[in-house]
């Protein structure tokens, strides 16, 4: 699949989390493009050396604390995009949990 491809499906993902989760609020469609990129590049960039360094934690919690991080990386974006809020962590795990849920799903079935 081509990374614009990607791209896309993440936007929907987005879109379809905001819809669900009422905690979540997305002004308009240029707020939700930015903040699909933001969290594109979270995803690629942050997450792997914060999941490294909480590798310990990881392993104690049986991984329950890779919740906690991708809430929190969650939450970051919204903090970095206008437009884009998060009421509280509990919304952002929430949402984080679906979000993955809806791109693992919506990937499975555009999978060439």
């Amino acid at each position: 699949m081509s990374k614009f491809f990607l791209f896309l499906l993440s936007l929907l993902s987005l879109g379809v989390t905001a819809f669900l989760i009422p905690g979540i609020r997305i002004a308009n469609l240029a707020s939700a493009f930015v903040a699909a990129l933001v969290i594109s590049i979270i995803n690629t960039f942050i997450k792997p050396v914060i999941k490294l360094i909480a590798l310990p934690l990881n392993i104690l919690t049986l991984g329950l604390f890779s919740l906690l991080i991708n809430g929190f990386l969650f939450l970051l974006a919204s903090w970095i995009v206008p437009g884009f809020t998060i009421v509280n962590i509990w919304w952002a795990i929430l949402a984080a949990v679906v979000y993955s849920l809806i791109s693992a799903f919506l990937s499975y079935i555009f999978n060439e």
